[in-house]
């Protein structure tokens, strides 16, 4: 795709409309909980800032279907950022008409507003045209720098960049993008791919997609259990999905097919239930008590990932490999996040469990990127183009 980069933009005395995905959660009082997608467009805003433009952001932030709701509105953001950019920011909280107009043409170079939610205005999900024009008319340059809402053909993201003639992306979306290629489009061999969660449904197309792709197939989590069903091997109590066995070895034999292989668990780590840590015991894949689940992956299967993580130069991971919210059964994912950490290999980490279960483990730095998307990330995978990334190609 033929897509500008910001630091191509002459942004001196120009207005930036800037799409930025500030969907953070909120505690009861309203906190922000977790600040990572804001501090994730510092640099962007910075650059933005120091050129000479001034700011106006647009984001979402939960589901309001297309009317205000007090709780989701983003002025805790607004304060945040200003803390963060050492700076004031704006909060222009009036309806999109006229008076919001025209606060936003009185700005100067240097400083930012935040419009809020954009998500209250049912035009935004509906991709309406008109409303898309109406934010153009914002700005002289629009700069979208939100890839977490990149899959979604919105307003804020699509119909507006067929009104102004300068669009572009920002840093995040740009590293998003070169990551992407790097592991996907353009990766160093051999390729191996960690797939994870809970359920092979949300999945298939991603999985079908990326045995195009790799040389190894890595597979863990409670979606384990459903390729073990389709190799007839008793599963006890663990997590199936029962309408996706076909499913399951469907892939198995597309891998076939491509010569990949696929990775599954030779141990795990079983108990009665979540609430029964105390009960937990390592036992092989083939003799999983009828009244136990898995819950993790075993020593030996973090072993034999291990052999095959070693020898990857690329590695994509989309999914945690066993119940990580209980620590008890974290320990799997922990102990390949430190070998992929140490691998030396270039290593993408996307989806928003797999993002929690790499932060939670410790070794987060030790990545080489970690995507801000939880369903764009997926919808890469999948092999999809991204709505708000086609329109930035002009």
């Amino acid at each position: 795709m033929a897509i500008q980069y910001l630091d191509k933009l002459n942004l001196k005395g120009k207005r930036a409309l800037i799409r930025v995905d500030y969907n953070v959660p909120y505690d009861k009082s309203m906190n922000i909980t977790d600040d990572t997608r804001i501090t994730a467009t510092l640099p962007t805003l910075k650059y933005c800032i120091e050129n000479g433009a001034s700011l106006v952001l647009v984001s979402h932030l939960g589901r309001p279907d297309g009317k205000p709701v007090p709780s989701m509105s983003l002025a805790p953001v607004a304060r945040r950022l200003a803390e963060l950019l050492g700076r004031e920011v704006k909060f222009f909280d009036e309806p999109i008409g006229e008076a919001l107009k025209a606060r936003v043409d009185a700005l100067k170079a240097g400083e930012v507003a935040l419009l809020e939610n954009i998500r209250f205005y049912p035009e935004e999900e509906k991709n309406d045209d008109g409303f898309g024009k109406w934010l153009a008319s914002l700005c002289d340059v629009y700069i979208n720098d939100a890839f977490a809402a990149a899959h979604r053909g919105h307003a804020s993201n699509e119909a507006v960049t067929r009104h102004v003639k300068e669009c572009a992306a920002g840093f995040l979306l740009e590293h998003e993008i070169e990551y992407f290629r790097k592991a996907m489009v353009e990766p160093a061999k051999p390729v191996t791919a960690i797939i994870g969660g809970v359920k092979i449904s949300t999945k298939i197309e991603a999985l079908k997609n990326i045995i195009k792709k790799v040389d190894y197939l890595i597979i863990g989590g409670g979606m384990a259990f459903t390729f073990f069903k389709a190799k007839d091997v008793a599963i006890g109590k663990s997590l199936l999905e029962k309408d996706h066995v076909s499913t399951a070895r469907e892939i198995l034999d597309l891998a076939k097919q491509h010569k990949v292989e696929i990775v599954l668990p030779v141990d795990v780590v079983v108990a009665p239930g979540l609430d029964s840590p105390d009960k937990k015991k390592i036992v092989p894949i083939d003799q999983i008590p009828d009244d136990m689940a898995g819950l993790d992956v075993g020593p030996k299967t973090v072993e034999l990932y291990g052999s095959i993580i070693r020898k990857s130069k690329t590695i994509v991971w989309n999914g945690p490999l066993g119940a990580f919210e209980t620590s008890a059964f974290a320990e799997g994912t922990n102990a390949v996040a430190r070998i992929v950490g140490d691998s030396g290999a270039l290593s993408v980490i996307g989806g928003g469990d797999s993002v929690s279960a790499i932060n939670q483990s410790g070794y987060a730095e030790k990545m080489s990127y970690i995507s801000t998307g939880g369903g764009a990330f997926l919808e890469l995978l999948e092999g999809k183009t991204l709505p708000a990334i086609a329109a930035l190609d002009k």
